[in-house]
C-alpha cells in the first residue's frame, strides 16, 4: 500500500467571485471543466484548475483561517516578469525574491491570506 499521487490541493476561500478573479485574472489560471455549485449546499462552490499533472481547487465550502494551513508552490516560466506583474496588480507579498541553490521563490497571499509560493527551478536543478 502506498500513496501514488496528489489528487488535488484545495484552498478555502470566503468570496468565490473575488478569489476566482484573483486566481484567473491575476495569476492567469484557466478554469477547468469542474466548476460548479456544490449539490445540497446553495451558494457553495468548488472550482478546479488543471496545472501540469496536478489539480488546484478553490472552494467556499469551508472557512479560511488566514493563519496557517496549506501552501502551494506554482512553478513559473519567467520569475521576474511574473513577480513584476503581481506587484503591479497589488498582490500582498510576504517575502520578496529568495534565492536558494536549486531555485528562487517569493511568498504571496491570496485575498483570504492563504499562502502561495511563486517558484522557479534553476535550469540545472531536478527539484
Amino acid at each position: 500500500m502506498k500513496i501514488k499521487e496528489i489528487a488535488f490541493t484545495g484552498y478555502p476561500v470566503s468570496d468565490i467571485k473575488k478569489s476566482r478573479d484573483f486566481y484567473e485574472s491575476v495569476l492567469g489560471l484557466s478554469g477547468g471543466e469542474f466548476d460548479h455549485e456544490v449539490e445540497g449546499m446553495p451558494g457553495k462552490h468548488w472550482i478546479e484548475y488543471e496545472i501540469g499533472n496536478a489539480t488546484f481547487a478553490i472552494s467556499n465550502t469551508w472557512e479560511p483561517s488566514g493563519q496557517s494551513g496549506p501552501s502551494v508552490a506554482f512553478e513559473v516560466d519567467d520569475f521576474d516578469s511574473f513577480v513584476t506583474h503581481l506587484k503591479n496588480s497589488g498582490v500582498n507579498f510576504i517575502t520578496d525574491r529568495i534565492d536558494s541553490p536549486v531555485c528562487c521563490f517569493a511568498l504571496i497571499t491570496d485575498p483570504d491570506g492563504n499562502s502561495i509560493t511563486i517558484h522557479k527551478r534553476n535550469n540545472n536543478s531536478g527539484h
